[in-house]
Order: C-alpha cells, then sequence, then structure tokens
C-alpha cells in the first residue's frame, strides 16, 4: 500500500466515478487534490456539475476543473445516457451544486499541480484521455513531473466493450490516448481484463446503503439504474468496478499484476479504440492483466461503509 497518495482525478460523472469518487474521499491514504473533469458518460458541462455536487455531498473541500469538450481530432459523441442516466446519476434527477469551477481549465491546472508535487502527483484518468493528452501537449515537463498515470480504460486481451475491439473510455478519443500511451510518463492501464474480474451486486449496493445511509444511500438509488443495464447486456452478476478499480489501483498496486507493454492505440477503421502492441522505441505502459479480485472489492465496500 502506497502511503498518502497526492491524486487528482480526471472524471466524467457517471455511476462508476461517482463509486471511485467517494471511495477516494473515504481512503485515509489518499489526499484527494481536485477533479477535472471530461465529456464522455455526460457532457462536460454536466460532468462538470456532477464532480462539484460529489464532493460537496461527501464533504471534501478540492477544487473542480473544467476540460475539454470534445475529442482531439474526432467529432463530438453522444453521451452515453443508456448506461448512466440522462443526467449522469441513473435517475436521480440533476441538482445544482453550491460550489463553482475554479478559473483555470483542466490542463492548466493538471500541469500546475504537477509543478507544485513534482514526483509525486498520480493522476488517475477514469474518461476519455482528452485532458490528459492537452496537458502532455501543453507542458513538456508535465510527463516528468507527474508520478504515475493510472488511466481505466483500453482493453489488452479481454476485447472490447463498446466495439468489438475497444473500451469505451479509449474509443472516444483514441487520438488522445496514443498521446499518452507515445509520452514518457509512467503509464498504468487498467482495462477490461481486470475490471471484469470484478464485480458489484445489488447485494452490495445494499450492504452499503445499510452502512452508510447517506452517500452509499445515493449509490445505491443510482445502481437501479445502472444494474438494469448491465442485465440488459446480459451481465447477470453485477456491475463492474471499472473506476473504482483504477483509484485503488493508484494506493494499492500490489493487489494487480502487470505487464510491461508497448502499447498503442489504432485510430481509424473499425478496429478505432483498439489498444494494440507496437514496436518504435516508446516508452512502455504497465498492463494490468490480473487482479486480487476479493481483496480490492472487499476494500472498496469496507471504505464505503466508513463514509457516514
Amino acid at each position: 500500500m502506497a502511503d498518502n497518495v497526492k491524486l487528482i482525478i480526471d472524471t466524467d460523472p457517471g455511476i462508476d466515478d461517482a463509486m471511485a469518487i467517494f471511495y477516494a474521499a473515504a481512503a485515509p491514504e489518499i489526499e484527494l487534490l481536485g477533479l477535472t473533469s471530461i465529456f464522455g458518460n455526460v457532457t462536460v458541462e454536466t460532468a462538470t456539475r456532477n464532480a462539484l455536487r460529489l464532493l460537496e455531498a461527501a464533504g471534501v473541500d478540492a477544487p473542480v476543473a473544467a476540460g475539454e469538450k470534445t475529442p482531439l481530432v474526432l467529432p463530438p459523441f453522444e453521451p452515453s445516457s443508456h448506461v448512466h442516466g440522462d443526467e449522469g446519476f441513473g435517475d436521480i434527477p440533476a441538482a445544482t451544486p453550491k460550489g463553482r469551477a475554479i478559473d483555470e481549465t483542466a490542463a492548466d491546472f493538471l500541469c500546475r499541480m504537477a509543478r507544485e508535487h513534482k514526483g509525486e502527483l498520480v493522476v488517475c484518468p477514469i474518461g476519455p484521455l482528452t485532458n490528459i493528452a492537452k496537458a502532455i501537449q501543453q507542458d513538456p515537463e508535465f510527463t516528468k513531473n507527474v508520478a504515475r498515470i493510472v488511466l481505466m480504460g483500453g482493453s489488452y486481451r479481454e476485447g472490447g466493450n463498446i466495439t468489438p475491439h475497444a473500451e469505451a473510455n479509449i474509443y472516444h478519443d483514441p487520438h488522445a490516448a496514443e498521446v499518452v500511451f507515445a509520452s514518457d510518463a509512467r503509464v498504468e492501464m487498467i482495462g477490461l481484463d481486470v475490471t471484469h474480474r470484478i464485480l458489484c451486486s445489488a447485494e452490495d449496493f445494499t450492504a452499503i446503503a445499510e452502512a452508510a445511509p447517506k452517500l452509499g444511500g445515493m449509490l445505491q438509488d443510482m445502481s437501479h439504474f445502472y444494474l438494469k443495464f448491465y442485465l440488459s447486456v446480459g451481465k447477470l452478476g453485477g456491475c463492474s468496478l471499472h473506476d473504482p478499480a483504477a483509484v485503488i489501483a493508484c494506493s494499492h498496486p500490489e493487489l494487480f499484476t502487470g505487464e510491461d507493454v508497448t502499447l498503442g492505440v489504432t485510430c481509424e477503421g473499425e478496429a478505432s479504440g483498439a489498444t494494440v502492441d507496437v514496436s518504435d522505441g516508446r516508452s512502455s505502459t504497465c498492463v494490468y492483466m490480473a487482479v486480487d479480485a476479493a481483496k480490492v472489492k472487499a476494500l472498496f465496500l469496507t471504505r464505503l461503509a466508513t463514509l457516514n
């Protein structure tokens, strides 16, 4: 376990984003320095609002910086409302947070925080990688200043979840993902190879709500919509802990087993968004391929039980 992880989560909340952010709020070893918002599950405007709302609900005083509205090259995508609901939180309606985003862009905030916490900052992107690519392009020192980029996205041997080839976060901005994987940053990929092994059932959400009525209850209210989507695609055991797994890997990498892979991204054609082997001399990515799923899930449930 890593002690006192200085963390920024780049997020498109999103139900499993909410699960990940509440986990970070509950984990004593994580110092949550802020959130940056990105399009994906919702528009960036809704993502920014939802990020503020989640921090306020959790009682976390941390800044939110609004990020990019569209992919680097591709035209905009429609949000994933069939998975996360029109407002991102399942059937929970929109609500206006008390606070507002800071004046810095997400890329500016990421670059500044990486400078201020050089060698210590961990960035955890759990949506499309556009903000991270912008930070890399904007500041040549960003990749050296940041300690680790631990991303939720991609699939090495598991196949895709939005097309047969691609995982959704990479698919929604493959050009940005290619910038990240081609950089000299320390990049770690929590993809479908491990997140599909960790499931959260309706009974688990009930237990979370019983242990932490306020925030756990909020997650349970969100979960009904999310679990219904999983049932509709034949996943009967519950929802995958996609985004929470990436946050847990930031502080507990020992629960995962990785392979060093020189990884690239297909940016066109029917395989667009696929994460593939390349041999162009770039730095390798640590691709996590195995996980102690029982321990990760137990840690997630234990931490969330402390929230109220």
